[in-house]
């Protein structure tokens, strides 16, 4: 059978091409495609570790079974080389594929963070949610914001992800996992993570109800405040 293959970002340098099509066995998995290309581009097989998989635009595991005309992506992090992952997704969430990539065999801890939809706001009915971003803007926010929280803290590495478009009830807006060799950063990271990121990262949501709709109110970092009004301290 055959699936299509897209690489992305320095990953297209390194085998030269944005998109390929390669005939596989049935059975083959993300992982044997992956293998495939790694054999003929040793640079490929050297940034294994820090390489996101993607089948039919979702998050994926090495070990997830292709079908015919599957689509399968290797992303590289956004953050240049750390091994961190960062991205703006619409589709679901997959946070332990995510984690998955992101921790090292030195790590004793992975804490996997998730703001899922739930069904009310203030008791009242919620029937669905939509996020909206300045996508360029929020994703360079979140690079920004887990580089720092990874040079501060003893971590391995750390992934932020958020979902834009339609959310059912139930369904994940965003995660925030952290690694580490101990457990106490990880948590720490995870959290500082979602903190900043509700209060620093130019992400909108609208609340749908049975009886209309409205946009939720938040509250900027204080700092980006006095920034827009000429107080910035020195």
């Amino acid at each position: 059978m055959r699936v299509r293959v897209l690489f992305f970002g320095v990953l297209k340098d390194v085998v030269g091409r944005a998109e390929d099509s390669l005939e596989i066995a049935s059975g083959a998995t993300v992982a044997s495609v992956f293998e495939s290309y790694a054999e003929r581009f040793a640079t490929l097989r050297e940034k294994r570790s820090s390489i996101l998989f993607a089948r039919n635009r979702e998050f994926s595991r090495p070990d997830t079974t292709l079908c015919e005309d599957d689509e399968v992506a290797f992303l590289p992090p956004v953050s240049g080389g750390s091994g961190n992952i960062f991205a703006i997704i619409r589709q679901p969430i997959d946070s332990r594929a995510l984690a998955d990539q992101l921790k090292r065999p030195e790590d004793g801890a992975v804490v996997i963070f998730e703001g899922i939809v739930r069904n009310n706001s203030n008791g009242r009915a919620t029937s669905y949610l939509e996020y909206h971003a300045y996508e360029e803007m929020a994703l360079a926010a979140m690079t920004r914001i887990g580089e720092q929280i990874a040079r501060e803290l003893a971590i391995g590495r750390i992934g932020m992800v958020h979902r834009l478009g339609r959310l059912e009830i139930g369904e994940a807006s965003v995660a925030v996992v952290a690694t580490a060799p101990h457990r106490r950063p990880a948590f720490e990271a995870a959290l500082a993570g979602i903190d900043r990121l509700k209060r620093e990262v130019p992400v909108w949501k609208k609340e749908f109800f049975q009886d209309g709709s409205e946009w939720v109110e938040g509250e900027w970092d204080e700092k980006f405040l006095a920034r827009a009004a000429g107080h910035e301290e020195k």
